[in-house]
Order: structure tokens, then sequence, then C-alpha cells
């Protein structure tokens, strides 16, 4: 990586968080969601596309990155000792800098243009890995976290996946109770905590879904949500998130 890149790598959270990149992308959308680079149509500018980390590998089942080079469709040492309920679980990013900034920066800093951005990089993998989805399910919130926080994070990326992609947006799944927070649980604790934690309102309109978060780590949620789907009448469960985090590297 070359001085000049290395510096536009490390500027990449202060120019997303700055009040001057929040307001020119407020103001003016036709920016790169990262560095606020003026754009004709796309969110994201080459540049910054180029130092995003990449999933080059993934585990066949999770989509956990991989180390090495293989072309093989291995499972990762987690799917084989305990395959998760949905069919396929994917990601274009690493949950690693400067991903993570961004991420936080949607969830808890309400920077929303980054929706539009994320649903970007997930367009392609979405009609790539899922060409039968027939519709999209954004991991619900529990209306008391939803009400403090004014917003869902993967209803923000659902919205502009579902314009992009012609595919509707699932409402009849909620989160039935308000659980912990599952930042620093074990993957035994994540699943202990997504025990029950949703459940369907009517009946389900949809054969193949596609659930859409920010970032999976352990898949336990996404289980458990998938678990609801096909209980619900779901011939398969799909899993699309913007990035992965890791448990074997």
């Amino acid at each position: 990586m070359d001085p000049g890149e290395y510096h536009r790598v490390r500027m990449l959270p202060k120019l997303v968080r700055s009040g001057g990149a929040a307001l020119a992308l407020a103001l003016f959308p036709d920016r790169c969601a990262f560095c606020g680079t003026v754009l004709e149509r796309q969110r994201i500018c080459a540049r910054c596309r180029a130092i995003l980390p990449w999933i080059r590998h993934a585990c066949s089942i999770c989509g956990q990155p991989l180390p090495g080079a293989t072309s093989l469709p291995l499972p990762c040492a987690d799917c084989q000792q305990r395959t998760p309920v949905f069919d396929r679980g994917r990601a274009p990013l690493v949950y690693a800098f400067p991903v993570d900034t961004a991420i936080q920066g949607l969830k808890f800093r309400r920077q929303l243009w980054l929706g539009p951005a994320f649903a970007e990089l997930l367009e392609p993998l979405l009609e790539r890995e899922f060409p039968a989805a027939d519709a999209l399910l954004p991991v619900p919130l529990h209306r008391w976290r939803q009400a403090r926080r004014g917003f869902n994070q993967a209803t923000e990326i659902c919205l502009s996946l579902a314009r992009a992609s012609g595919l509707r947006i699932v409402h009849d799944v909620k989160r039935t109770r308000a659980t912990q927070s599952q930042s620093g649980l074990s993957a035994t604790e994540r699943r202990r905590n997504m025990r029950d934690a949703f459940g369907i309102t009517r009946r389900l309109g949809c054969r193949r879904p596609v659930i859409v978060d920010d970032v999976m780590t352990t898949g336990a949620t996404c289980s458990q949500l998938a678990e609801v789907l096909l209980r619900a009448g779901a011939a398969s469960v799909g899993v699309l998130t913007v990035a992965r985090a890791t448990t074997n590297l």
C-alpha cells in the first residue's frame, strides 16, 4: 500500500464521522458514502472499494472467511461441528476496518446514507447466490430497542436492496422478547440468548426468503430466525449480510 492510499485508509473513519462529510452526504447523496467524492451513479467510489476487506474465500455454508486460497467448496470448522439452520450465508466483506467503523456509524450514529451504500454491495451477491429468492427479511429489533434507536439498520439496508432487486420486504416476523446484546457473548451464550426470540404474526407469504442484516458473527440470530421461517412454511432460507466476522482466524 503506497503512502497516499495508507493516508486515505486512515482518514476514512474521520471523514465518515465528520460533520462536514455528514452534511455533504445528506444534501448531495451522489457522493461516495465513505470519502465524499462526487459520483454519478454509484455510492462507493472505486478507490474506496479497492481498500475494503473483501472476502476472497469463504465457507461453503455460512460464508465465514477462510484462510488460504482454494477453489473447492469447503465448510468451515464451525459448520462441521454444528450445521446452521439456514441453507446458505453470504457476505461480501470481512468485519474489519474500515467496514466495522462504517457499520457502527449506521447503527449507533444515524449515518443512514450508509444503508443504500451497503445495499449496493449486496445486490450482485443477492443476484448471484440467491437467484430463487422471493422476499427479503430484515432482522427485526425488539420494539423498545427500535424506539430508542429510531430505526432498524437492517431495514435501512433492505429498503434500497428491495428497490434494486424488485423483491418485497417481509414484515410478518417480530422479535417477541428483548434479548441481551450479543456482543461479548460466547457462541453457546448467543444461542441461548436468542432462543424463542422471534415469532411470526401471520401466514408467511413467501417460500425462499433471504434474511438481511449488517453483520453476522456466530449465526445464532439468523439460525433462530430461520427456524421460525421454516416452521412457518419456507422451503429454504438464505442469509445475506454486509460483513462477516470470523471465529476461526
